[in-house]
């Protein structure tokens, strides 16, 4: 039997025997320590963005950050719009405007989006761009020209809203309006037609013991769920059928032409993943490839996890090294749906909620296993709760002038820390200590809510600390000023530490209190959370602070 070995970024066909033993060097070409590639999905541009797709942004954003403050050198954050297909098409036509104008309207909503909320992506892709259009010409070629791809007749269903060909087992049935039964998708509940065209079909029926052997490591699919769910879909077969690469022209016109055929343009799938490739450099100068991390919500898991690697293979080309896969945002324990009316667009909360706090909450309370809820009651309180109070007043009562005259973050004095603190500080200090490596591996396992969880259980033990330790009565007496400078000192590290661990989360919330607390911007780094302690005393800096004003609910 003939498989693939992935080596070095490259895929090379061999024997079973010669495959098996090389399955150790599967990762050569991720291994690279200070390189660090994450995507999110292209967004399809049919419609504007809502907080399902900002909280797939936010996910690979703070994966991006996080990375920095590891001192990796090389990052690579990309993301972008997919701008072609039927659905683009008919969405162009029902605004009654040009496909290209349409999309530049819409691609450009994301990017205000990206920029309003702090996605700091390096490239931003459109599959519209002539360079992306190259690469999807060259990633066709070599797939025909290594005999991936056929032609070939196609009878079955269709999904316009999902674009996606549907096997009998993906479809259910529903009743319609008007009484009658329709078929739609089993997935996403879209209707679907039957369909009958001449098309290209790409292999992917050989592909089966590649991707099992691909999906050995349990580490390339993220939360475990999912990776075992795409190992059932393989092992099964019924989801490996030849899947159609191509479309009619005639049909779809708005696509990306198939070279050397211009009555068949490329399928809105294909032109879609290969935008990681030519984000990368595809085809002139591939570079930090694999992916480390390619951030996805479980909708298009079939389409990542089976598709893409497949392509990725027998274009000889190595497949990510790991799928972060999301579950979706309802709101009010509902889908979101434009027929019921209820899509959250991110821009408008924000207006209430500001950008930073709508940021806290999706990555606060997104989890990628299971379904997260969206509900304007719960956002206020939680922001209020943990943004205004626990975080924004123990900042602003250490920093005022009522029990910090002085207007310093005091120096850590050993002595006086024994004699006043140690006692009641002492479970504050050992949470400290351990924050840095408990968030860092839930960060790494892009698990932010458990981090989050750490930092806010810190930041209310130094809140018990703080007003236990009485600071205003402290400072009251001449006698006092060593006991109030301790008490100021630790409350003050305390926060030092949440802030440079909050930098993924909220980065201009932790900007903010790191400069008021006059921490260098040199000295913000994840390894500066390990060293507790300032020895020298810091002026606090002179602006006035407001990290989170609490928001008043309407009556």
């Amino acid at each position: 039997m003939i498989m693939n070995v992935y080596f070095a970024g490259v895929v090379v066909r061999l024997s079973k025997s010669v495959y098996n033993y090389n399955a150790v060097r599967k990762f050569t070409g991720s291994a690279k320590k200070n390189k660090y590639f994450i995507t999110t999905p292209i967004f399809y541009v049919n419609s504007s963005p809502h907080i399902g797709h900002l909280y797939t942004a936010l996910l690979a954003d703070a994966a991006q950050r996080f990375q920095r403050l590891l001192a990796t050198k090389d990052v690579m954050f990309m993301t972008g719009t997919d701008e072609h297909g039927a659905k683009i098409q008919q969405a162009a036509s029902n605004a009654k405007s040009p496909p290209q104008a349409y999309c530049d309207v819409i691609s450009s909503q994301y990017k205000e989006l990206f920029q309003q909320f702090g996605v700091d992506y390096t490239h931003f892709i459109r599959t519209t761009d002539d360079d992306h259009v190259r690469a999807v010409h060259h990633f066709w070629n070599e797939l025909e020209s290594r005999g991936h791809i056929y032609e070939g007749q196609y009878a079955g269903w269709y999904c316009v809203a999902d674009e996606a060909f549907l096997t009998d087992a993906q479809l259910t049935e529903k009743m319609a309006a008007d009484g009658s039964k329709v078929k739609v998708s089993a997935d996403s509940g879209r209707p679907v037609e039957w369909t009958e065209e001449t098309n290209y079909k790409f292999r992917l029926s050989s592909f089966q013991s590649d991707l099992l052997h691909w999906l050995k490591d349990e580490r390339v699919v993220r939360p475990a769920k999912f990776h075992s769910e795409l190992v059932a879909w393989v092992r099964d077969g019924g989801a490996l059928q030849d899947v159609s690469v191509s479309r009619p022209a005639h049909r779809v016109h708005w696509a990306v032409p198939v070279p050397g055929r211009a009555d068949q343009t490329v399928y809105v799938w294909l032109d879609a993943l290969v935008s990681y490739l030519s984000a990368a450099g595809y085809p002139d100068n591939l570079q930090s490839w694999p992916p480390r991390c390619q951030t996805l919500g479980k909708d298009i898991l079939k389409f990542h996890g089976i598709y893409w690697p497949a392509f990725l293979i027998a274009a000889g080309l190595e497949p990510p090294a790991c799928l972060t896969v999301h579950s979706h945002w309802t709101v009010n324990d509902e889908k979101m749906s434009k027929s019921v009316g209820n899509v959250v667009a991110p821009a408008e909360v924000a207006q209430l909620f500001t950008a930073e706090g709508l940021r806290y909450f999706l990555l606060r309370e997104g989890t990628l296993h299971s379904d997260a809820n969206y509900n304007n009651e719960k956002v206020l309180r939680l922001l209020n709760a943990e943004l205004a109070d626990t975080l924004g007043n123990l900042l602003n009562r250490c920093c005022g002038k009522a029990v910090n005259p002085s207007q310093k973050f005091p120096a850590f004095i050993t002595e006086h820390y024994h004699q006043y603190c140690q006692s009641d500080a002492s479970h504050l200090i050992d949470l400290l200590r351990a924050l840095p490596d408990e968030v860092e591996e839930h960060y790494s396992s892009f698990n932010y809510y458990r981090g989050v969880d750490v930092i806010i259980s810190v930041l209310h033990e130094a809140n018990r600390f703080f007003e236990a330790k009485q600071p205003w009565v402290l400072r009251k007496s001449a006698d006092c000023v060593d006991h109030l400078s301790c008490v100021l000192h630790v409350t003050m590290e305390t926060l030092r530490v949440c802030g440079i661990a909050l930098q993924p989360i909220v980065p201009l919330m932790s900007q903010l209190l790191l400069d008021k607390l006059n921490v260098p911007r040199n000295e913000r780094l994840w390894e500066h959370m390990r060293t507790l302690s300032i020895n020298d005393s810091t002026q606090l800096c002179t602006d006035n602070v407001v990290l989170y004003r609490r928001i008043v609910a309407n009556k």
